[in-house]
């Protein structure tokens, strides 16, 4: 098989496997209860959208004025030949012209203020609810359907806010206003425009089910998009070490056509639907010309000046058709969008702290497991009957190979995740009815892959406890005995790092981590592969901080080194998930031995 031809068959699973992964619910547009609960946002900035209301209420109005004043002009003081009638009439429209123009700016002002104020709220909410969510919801979903939701969803939801809701309310109204003149100027011939509304009627219904599949396609082949660009960026390491870029390229590539192949139908779809309604909307007119013009000719049944408004007024209705064709389409996939933005927000955490959940009061740090199972799958258990007894400052090893439930035992203790069954106490607390807040409030985490935020040195170390001064940053640094790497760096701890900490190297990023840890001053800390990514000299200038950190705390130290684990009060040696040695104040030989196995 050539290489192009692994590509794109690579691709092709690819591809299989992720929309498989995007599957999502059926969506159902333009639902009240989705309409209103996007309405629900504007109700904290009520005045502001009254305001708006009336001022879409005048612009309705309005056209039809102008309109209307037109017609009044050319059967009044044209045909009676009244030069100072036609003079007052022209200020008269001057006069409403320019309130027009006024009320559209005014209206177009309040518009886009009211929708970033609805767009601002819903990212706050979306983002407070997505940091609160478990870490299992983020181990099943892709990282660019979360920015999808953000970015692209939310902004298609601006749109549906500023533009389709208040234009579209215009546009009706303005129909209903001109309809009201119709009526009054011939309500027979305003039968004719009633024939119009069966034709409406099937086209909308033809169209509204494509389009709203094919909307709803582009947007999640967008997610798809995002999600692998995301990923690509992150793994760009492995992309190139493993010489990638052009198998890379060719499943980003087939993403990126589907998209287009999904926005082309849209295009097709739109192209046909929009004229179908100009069209209609002028065979309409056409039949209102020969009805009206044999009412005025043949039966006399109505005045030529009434059927040159009407006819005014029928122009005033019709031009709104396409207008509001165009809108719908918008409205489908600002309500596509808005449906996404929700179903996120309504996810519900696999668990959560319980409404009886009480603070967990400060705590000396006893930490006791009491025949704890646990599995990230229900169906495939990776603890089984964990027990073992933590005493305040003590240090606990957890050593064993990949994959024995090491790191799975520290997830618990900080509460990332809920235990299948039994209990995990602290302080004789059971954490199943404290609140997670005020649990890690009381832990300090390292990890081996650490996270650093982009920011000075000093922020990131501040993390740990944002309350505190600088003097108290720098003294837990100086503790470190690490102040003098950080002083050599061009401004110090001033010094600017970018995303995930670049610009630092392993080892700095590292002790940056273990000093926020120090700066938080925890009852509980979690030591997770901590060591493992300092070199040797590093590590031997944090191994005396480390035990300074370590006094006095109940510690989880997840390791394999030796220099990491030898001063543990308790090794604990687990495999498959089942504890199968544990052993207090090892030997070296011992301790070595059985880490290795």
């Amino acid at each position: 098989m050539t290489d192009r031809a692994f590509a794109s068959s690579t691709a092709a699973a690819s591809l299989t496997v992720r929309r498989a992964d995007d599957r999502e619910e059926e969506f159902h547009p333009l639902e009240m209860r989705l309409i209103s609960r996007l309405l629900a946002y504007t109700r904290p900035y009520r005045a502001k959208r009254d305001w708006l209301l009336l001022l879409v209420f005048l612009r309705s109005l309005q056209l039809p004025g102008l309109t209307w004043l037109t017609a009044a002009v050319i059967t009044g003081p044209v045909e009676r030949r009244d030069m100072a009638g036609v003079a007052w009439c022209t200020l008269g429209f001057a006069a409403l012209a320019l309130s027009t123009q006024l009320v559209m700016h005014f209206r177009q002002r309040l518009a886009l203020e009211l929708g970033e104020a609805v767009v601002h709220d819903l990212r706050r909410d979306l983002f407070a609810h997505l940091v609160r969510l478990p870490m299992s919801f983020f181990n099943h979903t892709r990282l660019g359907r979360i920015i999808s939701r953000m970015t692209s969803d939310v902004e298609n939801v601006r749109v549906g806010v500023q533009e389709v809701l208040f234009v579209s309310i215009v546009q009706l109204g303005q129909m209903l206003v001109a309809a009201a003149f119709m009526i009054w100027y011939d309500a027979a011939l305003f039968v004719v425009v009633l024939l119009l509304v069966p034709s409406l009627w099937a086209i909308n219904k033809h169209f509204h089910r494509k389009l709203s599949r094919s909307l709803r396609a582009v947007q999640e082949s967008f997610s798809r998009v995002t999600a692998t660009l995301a990923e690509s960026v992150n793994g760009i390491r492995v992309t190139q070490g493993f010489v990638r870029q052009e198998t890379n390229a060719e499943i980003f590539s087939s993403l990126v056509a589907d998209h287009s192949q999904y926005n082309m139908a849209v295009t097709r779809e739109q192209g046909t639907f929009l004229p179908l309604l100009d069209l209609n909307s002028q065979l309409c007119y056409a039949a209102l010309l020969l009805v009206g013009g044999y009412r005025v000719l043949v039966t006399g049944g109505a005045e030529l000046a009434d059927v040159v408004a009407f006819l005014f007024m029928a122009n005033l209705f019709f031009s709104p058709i396409t207008v509001l064709g165009n809108q719908y389409n918008q409205a489908l996939t600002a309500m596509a969008g808005a449906e996404r933005v929700f179903r996120l927000l309504d996810t519900r955490p696999d668990w959560q702290d319980s409404a009886e959940a009480g603070e967990l009061p400060p705590i000396e740090g006893r930490v006791e497991f009491q025949n704890v199972c646990f599995g990230y799958d229900p169906q495939r258990p990776v603890l089984r009957g964990i027990h073992f007894t933590a005493g305040p400052g003590e240090t606990v090893a957890l050593v064993g190979h990949t994959g024995s439930g090491k790191t799975s035992i520290t997830n618990l203790i900080a509460r990332f995740y809920q235990p299948t069954s039994g209990r995990i106490l602290v302080d004789g607390h059971d954490l199943a009815e404290v609140t997670s807040p005020s649990l890690r409030r009381q832990i300090g985490i390292v990890l081996q892959q650490n996270f650093l935020f982009s920011g000075t040195i000093l922020d990131n170390i501040r993390f740990g406890k944002p309350q505190a001064g600088d003097a108290e940053v720098v003294e837990a640094v100086r503790s470190l005995d690490c102040l003098d790497l950080f002083e050599a760096l061009p401004q110090g701890l001033q010094t600017q790092v970018g995303e995930r900490g670049t610009g630092l190297s392993l080892g700095q990023r590292q002790l940056v981590c273990f000093a926020r840890a120090m700066l938080a001053d925890p009852r509980i800390l979690i030591l997770d592969e901590a060591t493992s990514s300092v070199d040797t000299i590093t590590e031997a200038r944090v191994q005396q901080a480390l035990s300074t950190l370590l006094k006095g705390r109940t510690s989880f130290v997840v390791a394999h080194r030796l220099s990491t684990i030898r001063h543990a009060d308790q090794v604990l040696t687990l495999s498959d998930g089942r504890i199968i040695d544990r052993r207090h104040r090892p030997t070296i030989g011992d301790d070595t031995s059985r880490g290795r196995k």
